[in-house]
């Protein structure tokens, strides 16, 4: 689709895209990535510095407007989580933890077409039990069995502020 655009009396052909990386799209994806920023800076005590509410946002994302989103706001929140105080698991580790998270919402999305108490059970094992193995690289698994509750009630936390919120919006005709 093109547009014509006049400048300056100059006429100017552009195009418009109304692919998947629409205007509208980038800005709701970068608005979530802030308000992950904000989580991220919200932490839950852990062994580990990078516990917090960064993934409400993406994962609110990946059930209102969908997987992919919401993969790309969770896995940029984590890092911003994980920067914010240095990336105490490694770099590495922190970017492994980021692709796992952003499987596990895109998963979310898909489960809670089925059922959201089944996603929201089956993403909160996936993000605690699952992602922690990453820990056993660092600490075996002393650190895995320690760290384990902690990432279950963050993630129990995350995960059902984010159907909560998602519920509340949808019926309220916003989406």
């Amino acid at each position: 689709m093109s547009e014509t655009v006049k400048v300056d009396d100059v006429t100017e052909e552009t195009e418009v895209k109304r692919g998947f990386w629409s205007v509208k799209r980038v800005s709701y994806v970068a608005i979530f990535i802030a308000l992950s920023a904000v989580g991220a800076m919200i932490k839950i005590p852990s062994p580990i510095g990078s516990v917090g509410l960064d993934s409400v946002p993406g994962f609110f994302c990946a059930l209102a407007f969908g997987g992919i989103e919401g993969a790309i706001v969770i896995s940029i929140g984590h890092i911003l989580s994980a920067a914010f105080v240095g990336f105490p698991l490694t770099l590495p580790i922190h970017l492994a933890i980021a692709i796992t998270m952003a499987v596990w919402a895109f998963l979310y999305r898909l489960l809670s077409k089925l059922n959201i108490i089944l996603a929201i059970v089956v993403t909160v094992l996936l993000n605690g039990f699952v992602s922690g193995l990453l820990l056993l690289l660092l600490g075996g698994w002393g650190l895995y069995i320690g760290t384990v509750p902690f990432l279950l009630v963050a993630s129990a936390v995350n995960v059902i502020l984010s159907a909560i919120a998602f519920k509340a919006v949808k019926s309220s005709k916003l989406l």
